[in-house]
């Protein structure tokens, strides 16, 4: 590869060889495992799932776990005119040496890059083209709670938290190795397992007008639901405190500590709120201790504290000046990278970026408070300005607001709502601070998503977030504001694939061997392609995106669950469309959500209390 390795845009992308790096001996493992970020090295290398999985795998002797990243085209483009296969960066690796190669799902626009990886590694596309000897192919993440458009092209996706379940695939690959007995044994033995579906196992029918009629397993002993699996102890499992750090900037150059998982808050839009349930959360000690010992093994002078919502953490105060106490001498900076919008997360923020002090972000999503109670955000408009106030007051000058358009039940009122929040906290900079501060509006479009509340509901056309994107446009020309949206088409691709079935896999082969590689960078996105491939494969994105799911519908998701019961999804729906809001169960009465019963988890403090 060095013969070429400098005609492409960041080698250091290809190289390996970073610190903490771990290097095995294949021929001394039973098991080799692919480790695929369908995105390029410098937003891979932030994931902080791959390093824990990373980290799972290689403590095993009896097997190794080397990461593969999808290669940009100048990269594939030169590959494939050296006749190289794509290989990991830890060995050289091709990928059809490895016995599994897996796959994280973080979004659907990264899916013709999965194909670009199986076609760079010599494997087929289609599972059924797959031979006894080629490797095994999983995937897991969000994505994968909607597993159809790709349930062609893996053989097995593993639903929910991976720390345990990734080492059940292990042993039952070993186990089939060590015996010799074929794929289809394997598949059915992977179906066995808490959280596996194997697509090959399940035939999925059609009404005559496109709708799904069913989904059914087609081999006896093959559960009919797969639950996704969740890890019910935070503080047993063993945290990666010396993670790999790249040579490189990438996206979150930190170090990372993640001091809870799950959220409560119920967002109806939500869907990592809803996969993510419970709350389960790491005591004080064990969070200052990880941290310590990673600032320590990578040298980072940052650390993060993640999470969906940092400020949510029961020890938050109690951890930043733990951190903060410890490590000022180094200058080591604390970050969160989720807030809440209201004066609290302000002081929390006012604390931390003492060290040094970035923008603040806050998400109040819709521009109304009868659109925030619509989509369960319970923040009120009073929590907003007050968090300005606080923030003008403390010295921040650059304040970034996430706003959706084409929520459930918008109108025209909504839209111009955002505009007149920005521009009230303008108007409250310039008050408090004498001169105004910099807003950023950014607006992105509302795809819904399977598990949610808002599972049912379409996406606005298009046109009509267009028209949405240009009348806010037009409200928010002040030299004050900066206004950001995404591609409306990009979003329609977005919500076709999430809402789709396996009948995405013909437009999402076509658009793949047509060129469409790195979907979601907005250089590389040709809806021009899309719209050619959906065409000539008699698929229709719209169907999928933008009609409207009747609740006796079968959806191609319903044979996977999250745990969340359809009765509780149905009723929150119902009262979103009401404006009737849910509270968070941490704080209040429990909403009968279903998750605890249905995984056998519940919600865990810091200091080990259950709610």
């Amino acid at each position: 590869m060095r013969d070429f390795l400098l005609d492409v845009k960041q080698p250091a992308r290809y190289v390996g060889g970073e610190w903490n790096v771990i290097r095995k001996d294949p021929g001394c493992v039973q098991v080799k495992f692919a480790m695929c970020f369908p995105d390029t090295y410098e937003i891979g290398m932030s994931h902080l799932g791959s390093k824990i999985l990373y980290h799972e795998i290689n403590r095993r002797d009896d097997a190794l776990c080397e990461r593969v990243f999808c290669p940009w085209p100048d990269m594939e483009k030169q590959l494939r005119a050296h006749g190289r296969p794509l290989a990991s960066l830890e060995n050289g690796l091709g990928l059809r040496e490895f016995d599994v190669v897996g796959f994280t799902l973080q979004y659907e626009l990264t899916f013709t890059n999965i194909l670009t990886m199986l076609d760079l590694g010599g494997i087929p596309l289609r599972s059924h083209d797959r031979r006894e000897a080629l490797p095994l192919v999983v995937a897991g993440g969000p994505c994968a709670f909607n597993p159809e458009p790709l349930a062609s092209f893996i053989d097995a996706f593993a639903l929910g938290e991976g720390e345990e379940v990734v080492h059940d695939i292990i042993d039952a690959v070993a186990r089939h190795k060590a015996r010799g007995s074929s794929r289809r044994d394997l598949l059915l033995d992977l179906a066995s397992l808490e959280g596996v579906y194997v697509p090959e196992l399940y035939e999925m029918t059609y009404l005559p007008d496109g709708r799904v009629d069913h989904v059914a397993p087609v081999a006896p002993g093959v559960p009919a639901t797969v639950t996704k699996r969740v890890v019910r102890d935070l503080e047993a499992l063993d945290y990666p405190v010396s993670p790999v750090v790249p040579f490189i900037d990438v996206v979150h150059d930190r170090a990372m500590v993640e001091v809870f998982r799950g959220c409560t808050r119920g967002c109806r839009f939500c869907q990592a709120g809803a996969i993510y349930r419970p709350v389960r959360e790491r005591n004080l000690k064990t969070v200052t201790d990880l941290a310590s010992r990673t600032l320590g093994s990578t040298g980072y002078s940052e650390v993060s504290l993640t999470s969906l919502s940092s400020g949510d953490y029961s020890r938050i105060e109690d951890a930043i000046d733990c951190l903060l106490g410890e490590h000022a001498r180094d200058r080591v900076g604390v970050s969160l990278p989720s807030l809440r919008v209201d004066a609290f997360s302000v002081g929390l923020a006012d604390r931390v970026q003492q060290v040094r002090r970035t923008g603040l972000t806050f998400a109040p999503e819709a521009g109304t408070q009868r659109l925030r109670d619509v989509i369960n955000k319970n923040v009120t408009e009073q929590d907003i300005l007050n968090a300005a106030m606080a923030a003008f007051e403390g010295g921040w000058g650059l304040i970034k607001l996430y706003f959706m358009i084409g929520l459930p039940t918008e109108t025209e009122t909504d839209i111009r709502g955002i505009s007149s929040l920005s521009r009230e906290l303008v108007s409250l900079s310039q008050r408090v601070r004498g001169n105004p501060a910099r807003i950023t509006v950014s607006v992105a479009s509302f795809v819904p998503k399977s598990h949610t509340p808002f599972q049912w509901e379409p996406q606005d056309s298009v046109q009509v977030i267009e028209e949405k994107q240009a009348l806010l446009g037009s409200l928010l020309r002040h030299k004050s504001i900066r206004f950001d949206w995404h591609d409306a088409r990009t979003s329609l691709v977005e919500a076709a694939f999430a809402r789709g079935d396996r009948r995405l896999d013909a437009p999402l082969e076509l658009a793949w061997r047509m060129g469409a590689r790195f979907d979601g960078w907005s250089e590389m996105f040709d809806f021009g392609m899309w719209q050619k491939a959906f065409g000539d494969t008699g698929a229709d994105p719209c169907f999928y995106a933008n009609r409207r799911r009747d609740y006796d519908e079968t959806l191609p998701w319903d044979h996977t669950s999250a745990g969340l019961s359809k009765r509780w999804l149905i009723e929150e729906h119902k009262r979103a469309l009401l404006g009737v809001v849910t509270p968070d169960c941490r704080r209040d009465a429990c909403t009968a959500c279903g998750v605890c019963p249905a995984t056998g988890a519940s919600t865990i403090t810091a200091e080990g209390g259950r709610s």
